[in-house]
């Protein structure tokens, strides 16, 4: 990784500004347990954020998810978002970190960064507990789920 990158922390207002501005198919985030940020000499090139996960019953006690990662293209700025998100969880105590990308996504950032392919979503609609529909503002395709164990 280049020696210009560096992991910085940022608020989850910037980091909702950049993901705005930059991801390709998802909104901002609603929550987060923590984001971060990496800069390239100083400027901002990609944020990630981290919650709790988005499937109900996945345990939050336990697993942390990448909601969110964005950047500007910037060479291993997403390897370098994911390595960190995965050392904070560890740090944190929790066990799994996961997140889920696209089909049509390759992943190499999150293999070359440690992190294992652990299966496919069936995508699709689902209902809130509520009953409101879920938003169909974002990509409802079946997902590949990536993780990395941190704790036993």
């Amino acid at each position: 990784m280049s020696d210009s990158l560096k992991i910085v922390p940022v608020e989850l207002k910037e980091a909702n500004a950049f993901i705005s501005e930059l991801h390709r198919h998802h909104k901002p985030v609603q929550g987060h347990r923590f984001s971060i940020g990496v800069h390239s000499n100083g400027k901002l090139v990609g944020v990630a954020c981290v919650g709790r996960p988005v499937a109900r019953l996945t345990p939050a006690k336990e697993v942390l998810e990448v909601t969110r990662l964005c950047t500007d293209g910037t060479k291993n700025a997403c390897s370098i978002l994911y390595a960190a998100a995965a050392r904070i969880g560890k740090e944190m105590g929790y066990k799994k970190i996961q997140t889920f990308i696209l089909e049509t996504e390759l992943g190499s950032s999150l293999k070359a960064s440690g992190w294992v392919y652990e299966g496919t979503s069936p995508g699709g609609q689902w209902k809130h507990t509520d009953g409101k529909p879920r938003r169909t503002d974002q990509p409802t395709c079946p997902k590949h789920r990536y993780v990395r164990k941190l704790n036993d």
